[in-house]
């Protein structure tokens, strides 16, 4: 079921970090040191946007990105 607060997931498994675009602003954060357990569990719970918050947002330290900032290869990717 697609998320009305998360526009888009990606993860990079070598830096542990958890890319994450908002609706409707389309801003991007990093979320720096993001274990894959946390990222899969993200990506395939029923509501992201309630994981998100439970579990992410004020768990991990994060950086916000330009939002028209070209992504950067990933391993996994998950659009929402």
């Amino acid at each position: 079921m697609p998320s009305t607060v998360i526009a888009d997931l990606a993860y990079d498994e070598e830096t542990q970090t958890l890319s994450v675009w908002f609706r409707p602003s389309g801003r991007r954060y990093e979320y720096l040191e993001v274990p894959a357990i946390a990222y899969d569990a993200l990506r395939h719970s029923p509501s992201k946007g309630r994981y998100f918050n439970a579990h992410i947002r004020d768990s991990y330290r994060f950086i916000q990105s330009d939002r028209d900032e070209p992504r950067a290869p990933l391993l996994h990717g998950n659009r929402v």
